[in-house]
């Protein structure tokens, strides 16, 4: 269920017209994104999701990278492979 509580803020030469919007998680998920608070501006609340999707993906890849035995590729393996793909990309 949402409520929406309409505020006007001026933004330099126009009024903006804001809303308030009530969100309701589980404390499972409060837990999971590490929230302190309960109170946020959207965009804090954006950049706080954006952040955990972020972290699961990274450790998703770095699951993937184990898994396949590309965590313990070299540096310089790694440039070869990437140059050897940008080659075979130009010469099709």
């Amino acid at each position: 269920m949402m409520k929406s509580n309409k505020e006007f803020v001026n933004l330099g030469l126009a009024k903006v017209e804001m809303k308030s919007v009530n969100v309701q998680i589980s404390d499972r998920e409060f837990k999971q994104l590490g929230l302190k608070k309960e109170s946020f501006s959207f965009s804090e609340l954006m950049d706080i999701i954006t952040k955990k999707v972020n972290r699961d993906n990274l450790k998703e890849c770095l699951e993937l990278s184990e898994k396949h035995g590309l965590s313990k590729m070299t540096l310089a393996e790694i440039n070869a492979e990437i140059r050897g793909n940008r080659d075979a990309a130009s010469d099709s």
